[in-house]
């Protein structure tokens, strides 16, 4: 009973890989929500204090921390996290021939 297991080598996008439509806003709005709860477990702020701070309801705070990120527009994450005294920086260049398609990419620092 040998079995071939196939390795396909992923893009570096889950969404992308599973065939989502938005899969670049995807993967940019999970970075910031992960970005949001590293800042939030730092400040070791609880859910209500975070609710306060970001001006949503515990909920929605609940909701973010989960990765449930329908309702909240990557401007929306933008705000929380200049809440969070985060400065977010948006760069714009040409993208390099070697790369097929213009991508978005979030890097923490």
């Amino acid at each position: 009973m040998n079995e071939t297991i196939t390795i396909e080598e992923g893009s570096g996008n889950v969404f992308a890989d599973l065939g989502y439509p938005n899969a670049e806003e995807m993967l940019t709005k999970a970075r910031f929500a992960q970005r949001i709860t590293e800042v939030l477990e730092k400040k070791r702020l609880t859910q209500m204090q975070a609710a306060q701070l970001l001006g949503i309801d515990q909920p929605k705070v609940s909701r973010l921390l989960r990765g449930q990120l329908r309702e909240f527009s990557t401007e929306r994450l933008f705000r929380f996290l200049t809440a969070l005294d985060q400065d977010v920086e948006i760069v714009i260049r040409r993208k390099p021939r070697s790369q097929r398609h213009a991508r978005v990419s979030v890097i923490a620092a």
